[in-house]
């Protein structure tokens, strides 16, 4: 497969490489008359996982998810005529047919990233990851091949746990040094330590084992999702193509957990790319 970009369109192509290097790759690998519609998912996903990054308070957060409700709920891409990833995303919505309420659900979970409050559980976790990159991903999969999608759902779900708790972790000093913790409390609780010590200067003694347990949880989904991904028809293939180097970030961290708490802990950006081809041309066996 040699990916191409000639034909997409700008404003889509720098929002997503800018905000999510990953995606903008793994789209490449698509089929060209799908990277369009997979691109709107991706600068969307991308806008609004970068909104707690652009206000100083959440009220503001709160009312631009509110604006990309009311946009989604209209489908009408009239009114917004001159917001290139609203346009875009929801003619992806009306030319596949997306459900709605899948963004909607999206958009409620993504509030939790304004705030400041503590991950209650693991299953609260999961559920967020599930709302969120999952849903990204099974999306994706709608878009690019509706009937086999809908038979990947369980693992679109796994997909996307392991695919977000990875970056949860990749981004700990981030959230760290703004008082935002991803981590449950029940996983810190068990680690001997509490949301108000991990997030405060090194995190306290026992804050590696708290990230060695969500690399854990992490690994649980990635298996799953391997197991899984073996029988997934090559159409799909594109929308878990930002899996492929998951394993290998994981890896990379396992046993360096008080980098992964202060410095953050990934792999080169040459390996990514070979891990992407790899899974491109070869798929999960």
């Amino acid at each position: 497969m040699s990916p191409s970009i000639d034909s997409q369109p700008a404003p889509l192509l720098d929002i997503v490489r800018a905000g999510d290097r990953d995606r903008y790759l793994a789209a490449l690998y698509a089929p060209e008359e799908k990277r369009r519609d997979l691109l709107a998912l991706y600068a969307f996903n991308a806008e609004i996982a970068g909104i707690r990054e652009r206000v100083s308070q959440a009220l503001p957060g709160e009312i631009r998810l509110q604006w990309w409700r009311d946009v989604i709920e209209a489908s009408q891409p009239a009114a917004v005529m001159g917001h290139p990833v609203a346009d875009a995303l929801l003619q992806a919505i009306d030319r596949h047919k997306l459900p709605v309420q899948a963004f909607q659900n999206y958009l409620d979970a993504r509030i939790f990233d304004l705030y400041d409050d503590p991950m209650p559980t693991r299953g609260d976790l999961e559920g967020y990851c599930g709302e969120t990159a999952s849903a990204i991903i099974q999306l994706s999969a709608l878009v690019l091949e509706r009937e086999a999608a809908l038979q990947s759902a369980d693992t679109a779900g796994h997909a996307g746990c392991a695919l977000a708790i990875c970056g949860l972790l990749r981004l700990l000093p981030v959230h760290r040094s703004r008082a935002q913790c991803y981590v449950p409390k029940d996983i810190l609780a068990a680690a001997g330590t509490s949301r108000e010590e991990f997030i405060a200067g090194d995190g306290g003694p026992n804050a590696p084992r708290a990230v060695a347990a969500m690399i854990a949880l992490a690994r649980e989904h990635l298996s799953a999702f391997e197991n899984g991904a073996r029988t997934l028809p090559q159409s799909l293939r594109p929308a878990f193509l930002p899996l492929a180097p998951v394993g290998a970030q994981l890896a990379r961290m396992q046993g360096r957990e008080k980098d992964v708490l202060s410095a953050g802990v990934d792999i080169s950006a040459w390996r990514k790319h070979w891990l992407l081809f790899r899974r491109a041309s070869n798929g999960w066996k």
